[in-house]
């Protein structure tokens, strides 16, 4: 009798030190996410005031342990509710409208913390643009220019390494940069995801590859996916999960 209540003890005591609900994880768990009001120099102007919305729209309802998340910019939080897409519970949109590699890189502690399942990520369109502001007619304001595609690889080869080293048995999967219908990124979409597909071998993540998924014969994103050339409409997000679909079904 004094085992049982021994153990009920300690799972009380548990719950009451780990839950979401005490003060203690309250603290803990707020750490997890960025507080500064400019996170990343390489947002623009407009991702400097929305990106600490989307934080505290995270700190509201956090993730739980052992999830699939979803990790990207505009295209991924334009998907909403991932579950509902895929009929599958437990996938969590953890996209920023706006964001780069760099900005993905200060928020991983989250993502770490609960120990996904799996993740997935798509990043690094908009760091894109940002090399190429002066070529694009948005007139947004940049701090600071991503340098090179290299660099850009080379955060998204950092986010996979860090969440594997810190998260061993997370799945890693790396998604292509999507084609784009604005001409001036062309090229430059094709060189980072050559490099994405290179950086595999060193086993940090796998690659899905999206962009062979939506190319079409002039290397571009075919006007029916997308309203803008960049974005996905529905028919695209429709695409997108009827091939990935097989994958998570796997894990």
């Amino acid at each position: 009798m004094k085992k049982i209540f021994l153990v009920l003890f300690l799972i009380v005591m548990s719950n009451s030190t780990y839950g979401q609900s005490s003060p203690l994880a309250a603290e803990k768990l707020a750490k997890l996410y960025p507080t500064k009001k400019i996170v990343s120099l390489y947002h623009n102007d407009w991702t400097q005031k929305y990106y600490p919305k989307r934080i505290q729209e995270f700190k509201k309802k956090p993730l739980e342990f052992g999830e699939i998340v979803f990790i990207g910019n505009s295209i991924t939080e334009g998907g909403h509710d991932w579950s509902a897409r895929f009929g599958l519970d437990h996938i969590r949109n953890r996209g920023i409208a706006g964001d780069v590699t760099d900005g993905v890189l200060k928020r991983l502690d989250e993502t770490i913390y609960f120990k996904p399942k799996a993740v997935f990520i798509l990043i690094g369109i908009n760091d894109l643009f940002s090399l190429h502001y002066n070529e694009d007619n948005r007139s947004l304001k940049y701090e600071k220019i991503v340098p090179s595609p290299e660099y850009i690889a080379k955060n998204i080869l950092k986010i996979a390494k860090i969440i594997h080293r810190k998260s061993p048995d997370t799945k890693i999967y790396v998604r292509t940069l999507l084609p784009s219908r604005r001409e001036y990124i062309k090229e430059d979409i094709l060189a980072v995801n050559k490099m994405i597909k290179k950086n595999q071998a060193k086993g940090y993540y796998e690659v899905i590859d999206l962009y062979a998924q939506f190319v079409d014969e002039y290397g571009e994103l075919p006007r029916e996916f997308t309203n803008d050339g960049v974005h996905l409409n529905d028919k695209g997000y429709a695409k997108w999960i009827n091939f990935e679909k097989p994958i998570i079904e796997r894990l």
